[in-house]
């Protein structure tokens, strides 16, 4: 893994201009969001190459084995997705503590929310090791499959410690401004897994276990990486590395919020896929197809988000609510305009991406229906995530956690009616993806667009 960039001396921001030189601050903004986004796009392709990579040795074990890491590796990133919380809420209170000239104060929030993540990694670690077996059975696999899911899980387990705290640290990092160091971590981490999985899987032969063994390994050293960054942070600062119960408590109780907002974007998604399956296996199929795509093509846009949260929080914690409101246009212009570029890209791709990931026809012509309702909530999915990295960068996350659960309550009838009404073939999954993703990119759109029209969530200060 090469070295990273050194902690001490985070990318500079770009100085805020004078209020009389408008071009100058719209550049100056522009320089501050690509300096964040482009090398977060870069970390954040990073993660699906990690799982691709445990896809294709697997695969080469067996078919049962394959199913098995799909099992294992959803309760996995359903943890670590429930865990999100740790870097959102971590990136905009170091960004605005940094803002408002407090270094000492951030560097010991992104301390506290590292030991958070260790302390909630052991926890789930434990539960999954002990509970693993039993949720896996409820997905009513084969018992070959489930036999496969429970080795990968209960090895993988001993990895989410390390999971989580990557997650805390790139919150300080990012918080501090600096979105190279997390790129080197991820890209270090996608490479180094490719000869471990080698190695392990077909040079070792240890199968399933192996791929398990070589990811925790890779985790753990992009978990000291970014440890080591921020050990190096909190000594230049005179910060104390000992966990400060009280400092843990207050983050854990201050990402509550956060963890509403994030579970309520689960339920909507856990209620596709149980409408999804009502349909039939054809559209349950295609629905997994365009989901994979719908999450692809969400990076570019979560990159604007990460840099929305990091300027937002530096320029409140400075008082400086006229830039806000800039990054603010800048931003949700950059979102919409890479919406509806993605969405172009996607219509013309709905004609020869069906094909290439499946030969079924019946799943071809589903998964194409699909596509065309992404592509018209894209550019609508652009200015959502934008607002919502805007608004997790003034902390304004009570709100966000009320309008997640007002967006998810808003789609749930239309979604079972669905379900209730099950159209048959591409109209039922048309329907579906207009009920769970398009009507709600849309409630989610009023509901954060909504709140940025005024200036209540603008709280500056530390």
């Amino acid at each position: 893994m090469a070295p990273p960039p050194s902690p001490s001396s985070p990318a500079s921001p770009s100085p805020t201009p004078s209020p009389g030189d408008p071009r100058a601050a719209r550049r100056a903004v522009d320089r501050d969001i690509l300096r964040l986004a482009v090398p977060s796009l870069g970390a954040l392709v990073a993660e699906p190459l990690f799982v691709m990579a445990d896809s294709a040795f697997v695969a080469r074990v067996s078919t049962t084995a394959l199913a098995g890491l799909g099992i294992a590796s959803t309760v996995l990133m359903t943890v670590v997705g429930l865990s999100i919380f740790l870097a959102y809420s971590t990136t905009a209170a170091v960004a605005r503590a940094i803002g408002a000239g407090r270094r000492r104060e951030a560097i010991s929030r992104g301390v506290d929310a590292s030991w958070l993540a260790l302390l909630i990694g052991t926890v789930c670690a434990l539960l999954l090791a002990v509970a693993g077996p039993w949720l896996l059975a409820l997905f009513g696999a084969s018992p070959e499959v489930t036999a496969q899911a429970v080795i990968y899980l209960r090895i993988s387990a001993f990895g989410l410690p390390a999971m989580l705290a990557v997650q805390a640290t790139t919150g300080l990092v990012r918080g501090m401004q600096d979105a190279r160091l997390p790129l080197v971590v991820a890209v270090g981490g996608a490479i180094l897994n490719v000869p471990l999985n080698a190695l392990l899987i077909l040079g070792l032969q240890l199968g399933i276990a192996g791929s398990a063994i070589g990811t925790v390994i890779a985790q753990w050293l992009m978990a000291l990486v970014l440890l080591a960054a921020v050990r190096r942070y909190a000594r230049g600062a005179g910060v104390s590395l000992r966990p400060d119960l009280h400092g843990v408590m207050s983050t854990g109780r201050e990402s509550v919020p956060m963890l509403l907002r994030t579970l309520s974007l689960r339920v909507v998604t856990i209620v596709t896929v149980v409408v999804a399956a009502r349909l039939g296996d054809v559209q349950l199929a295609a629905h997994q197809l365009a989901t994979t795509v719908f999450m692809l093509l969400s990076l570019a846009l979560d990159a604007l988000a990460i840099a929305g949260q990091a300027l937002t929080g530096r320029y409140l914690g400075a008082a400086d609510t006229r830039t806000v409101h800039a990054v603010t246009s800048r931003l949700t212009r950059w979102g919409v305009g890479g919406g509806v570029a993605v969405g172009l890209v996607l219509l013309a791709a709905s004609y020869a991406v069906p094909g290439v990931f499946s030969p079924d026809p019946l799943v071809q012509e589903n998964l194409r229906a699909a596509l065309w309702v992404l592509v018209v909530a894209q550019p609508i999915a652009g200015y959502v995530f934008v607002l919502d990295g805007i608004l997790m960068g003034a902390g304004d996350a009570p709100y966000l956690a009320r309008a997640g659960i007002v967006a998810a309550a808003a789609v749930m009838p239309g979604a079972i009616a669905v379900g209730v009404v099950a159209p048959t073939g591409p109209l039922g999954t048309a329907l579906l993806w207009v009920a769970t993703n398009l009507l709600y990119m849309i409630a989610r759109a009023i509901t954060l667009g909504l709140r940025t029209r005024g200036d209540a969530w603008m709280r500056t200060g530390a």
